[in-house]
């Protein structure tokens, strides 16, 4: 028996190691193994009979799971995909009961620690913040960064995670974070499927992690199948590994170590894994294991058979090469067990798994249980002294009759006996009003709590310093107050890192690093790739294990290269792990007005509605933007900051305390006080509102101007509600087509403000041409909003208040 096979979690060598000792780890290994399969089949019962929603299981892949999970060690982390449960259960991160409760969507933080319920099963991750926000020390633990259904949507996040260890270990400055790191021996572990290796995210991830030369080891679980599709429909050869034997490394370069093993050989797997981890713990060269021969016994999910689409010679071959037959025939060969002693095993695995799944299912259902009995009793003490007695002891009847209610049930059937007796004010209605608001308080924390971690670090909670100037501030570029900014911040917190296109040599495309790479070298201020989503990914898995990264993104408009990372994983990461986890990731890019159709975008509508759960930030000017990244960059939460393209070159003042003035999120400024109408905007057209406030105060028209600075958070303050008591009219400036961000505008103010009651016009926004800029000036002046336009739509409401005063123009 080869030693690297007999690696073991309590780091026993073969030569310390007798036969029995061996017997019981590889006994053990079967019965992790046998238990996971129990759990996917039972997992898909549960489902079918109406107890879960839906189910998605790892059976098939229980084997090469256990040889990975051997070589996983503290520090290390995992970005996987939604097949991992028998890895889960063999490093002991996840158990049985857990992967039960997930199944049936139990809210309880304590049952589900991976999501509290709130993704589907098979979706792990650990906590890595305390109940203080603190970050827990990621050396002693094992790691994974919660899951996403998205295939191939872990790739870029993944990448960052291996990233981080390159950096722990080269740059000496980081040697003070050692909760995050043990000089950058962690490795990160991927995991996806054959068919996902089809995704542009796969192929991204996997080129920048060459590229980088990083500690990331891809598993691919290959089963010949997505989903219906077979290998010959997704993949060139069939086989994803002789498509990517140019990224195998030689002696003339940097490149990835590839190996090939069947997913249903423990003893080749455990040799493999061992040997290709090893490897890339030391040496930091990237890893694709590629398991092929892999089955799945149960097909995709429960949504179908998958005896529909493949061949029943297909079928007998997978029946015969199932990993965990194949492994109980090898021990029983080896004679490591008997038939007799695996049979026992199986039957008491089953008896076991079958235990944590009805017990997990009692925790939920007697917590349910115990608020419908309080629910009915509640309605029926009412009904006694109500007018409508036999229709609310129908609504009990129905939810007492009904089979395997959810909370879902119980608040609905309350909400109808309360419909049901809207005249009656009795002492027993507002009891089950009492009990409903209570109800509603506890479910608002189940299903709607954290979207951002909110912990005392967050950026909401920053001190605010004001800026300061000296007598003989000297006037600078944008770019300089930025660049002077960056500069002081990265002097000040070794664990900033700055990357992204033409950010390093150059200082990116306006200066804004300028001069920088130079002072604090190539590890923390870097050129990448062209690769914007693997971008975002490279910051979000930095982002995870401590680091204060700084991605950019050249233009606004390639902001949509990298939306699926922004919006599946980084905005929804607080929300999907309950405030388990966190990645304070700060995104910076540039937009708004400038020349031609992908470098003038204000996409602001697509940024409001995919990523909530990132603070969106639109400064004015660079000063501006210098004091939100002084915020952000003393927070823990992700943010967009979206510079203005045409204001680089502007003149400003430099303040004093360049580094240090923060500008709050979601307070408003007024820019501009006034009495006739309140105008709303943000970025670079505040400065051609500004101009047209001139004309406009020569007709006799006094506006007054606000700056939202941050679009989420939205002026906190209700300064744009204020703004309308005074003038009564509403416009909403905006560089997004109609209805975009201006939609999201007037929803804040109108409906969140209340402003809708001290309007007396018709509220109105002056936004862009529904086509992208066209290239050139007059392309600019006839899509975009222009002074002349902002003159000529105040003048009109107006007009439409007082037609005597302000005759129309045209």
């Amino acid at each position: 028996m080869p030693e690297t096979v007999l690696n073991t979690a309590n780091s026993l060598t073969a030569a310390e190691l007798s036969f029995d000792d061996f017997r019981k780890i590889v006994i053990a290994d079967y019965r992790v193994g046998f238990e996971s399969r129990q759990a996917s089949i039972i997992g898909r019962r549960e489902v079918l009979t109406g107890k879960a929603k839906f189910g998605i299981f790892g059976d098939g892949k229980e084997v090469a799971q256990l040889a990975m999970a051997k070589a996983f060690r503290k520090g290390d982390w995992r970005a996987g995909y939604y097949r991992d449960q028998t890895f889960m259960f063999a490093t002991g991160i996840s158990n049985l009961k857990e992967f039960f409760a997930q199944l049936y969507a139990n809210p309880d933080i304590d049952k589900d620690p991976a999501s509290a319920g709130r993704q589907m099963n098979c979706h792990y991750a650990t906590r890595y913040i305390d109940k203080d926000g603190n970050w827990t020390n990621q050396s002693e633990t094992m790691n994974i960064a919660a899951d996403i259904s998205t295939t191939g949507g872990h790739m870029p996040r993944l990448l960052g995670l291996a990233y981080a260890s390159k950096l722990y270990r080269k740059n000496k400055e980081l040697e003070y974070l050692k909760q995050f790191s043990v000089n950058g021996n962690e490795v990160a572990f991927g995991t996806i499927g054959n068919g996902s290796t089809s995704e542009g995210l796969f192929f991204e991830a996997f080129n920048a992690a060459g590229v980088l030369q990083v500690p990331m080891a891809i598993s691919v679980w290959d089963d010949a199948y997505a989903i219906s599709v077979p290998a010959n429909l997704q993949t060139t050869k069939e086989d994803i590994s002789e498509v990517l034997k140019g990224f195998q490394r030689d002696e003339d370069g940097n490149g990835y170590e590839i190996f090939k093993v069947p997913g249903w050989d423990y003893v080749a797997l455990c040799e493999t894994y061992e040997h290709a981890i090893k490897l890339c713990r030391e040496e930091h060269v990237p890893v694709l294991i590629h398991v092929i021969e892999m089955t799945q016994p149960q097909g995709h999910s429960t949504s179908g058979s998958h005896e529909r689409y493949k061949s029943k010679k297909r079928l007998a071959w997978e029946n015969e090469h199932d990993c965990l037959q194949q492994m109980r025939n090898w021990m029983i060969e080896s004679a490591i067990a008997t038939s007799e002693e695996i049979d026992e095993l199986e039957a008491n695995a089953k008896k076991h798994v079958r235990e944590c799944q009805r017990e997990a299912w009692a925790d939920l259902e007697n917590e349910i249980k115990s608020e419908n009995i309080t629910a009915v009793h509640l309605i029926q003490q009412m009904a006694n002294q109500s007018s409508k007695k036999d229709d609310l002891i129908a609504v009990t009847t129905s939810l007492q009759t009904c089979i395997d209610p959810g909370r879902k049930d119980t608040i609905a059937t309350v909400r109808k006996a309360l419909r049901l007796t809207p005249h009656e004010q009795t002492e027993e209605r507002q009891a089950l009003l009492n009990w409903l608001a209570d109800e509603n308080i506890k479910n608002t924390e189940r299903f709607n709590s954290k979207l951002f971690t909110g912990t005392p670090q967050s950026p909401l909670l920053v001190p605010v310093i004001a800026p300061e100037y000296a007598d003989d501030a000297p006037l600078k570029d944008g770019r300089e107050v930025l660049n002077a900014c960056f500069d002081a911040n990265f002097e000040r917190d070794k664990a900033i890192v700055a990357f992204g296109e033409d950010v390093g040599a150059i200082g990116d495309v306006n200066q804004g690093f300028a001069g920088l790479q130079k002072k604090y070298s190539d590890l923390r201020i870097t050129d990448t790739g062209i690769r914007e989503a693997t971008i975002i990914g490279q910051g979000m898995g930095l982002a995870m294990r401590g680091l204060r990264p700084i991605a950019e993104i050249q233009y606004i408009d390639y902001l949509l290269y990298s939306i699926t990372v922004l919006s599946d994983d980084l905005a929804s990461l607080s929300y999907r792990t309950r405030g388990g986890q966190k990645a304070p990731l700060i995104v910076r890019t540039r937009g708004h007005r400038l020349e031609g159709i992908w470098h003038s975008g204000s996409p602001l509508g697509i940024i409001l509605n995919s990523m909530r759960g990132v603070h969106i930030c639109v400064p004015r000017d660079m000063t501006q933007a210098a004091g939100m990244y002084n915020t952000l960059l003393r927070g823990d939460e992700p943010a967009l900051v979206i510079e203005c393209l045409n204001g680089y070159r502007l003149k400003e003042k430099l303040p004093a305390n360049v580094g240090e003035f923060t500008i709050p999120l979601g307070k408003a400024e007024v820019i501009k006080v006034g009495t006739d109408v309140t105008v709303v905007t943000y970025g670079s057209t505040l400065r051609i509102v500004m101009e047209a406030a001139e004309e406009l105060a020569s007709m006799g028209i006094n506006i007054e101007v606000i700056d939202p600075q941050t679009l989420y958070p939205f002026d906190t303050d209700n300064t744009c509600g204020t703004s309308l008591q005074k003038t009564n009219k509403l416009l909403v400036i905006d560089e997004d087509i109609p209805g975009g961000g201006s939609a999201y505008i007037l929803q804040k103010v109108i409906e969140a403000q209340n402003g809708y009651f001290y309007l007396d016009a018709q509220p109105k926004t002056l936004c862009a041409a529904e086509h992208r800029p066209p290239y050139g000036s007059d392309g600019d002046y006839f899509s975009k909003p222009s002074v002349d336009d902002v003159i000529e739509a105040v003048y009109k409401m107006m007009h439409e208040a007082n037609p005597a005063k302000y005759p129309a123009i045209y």
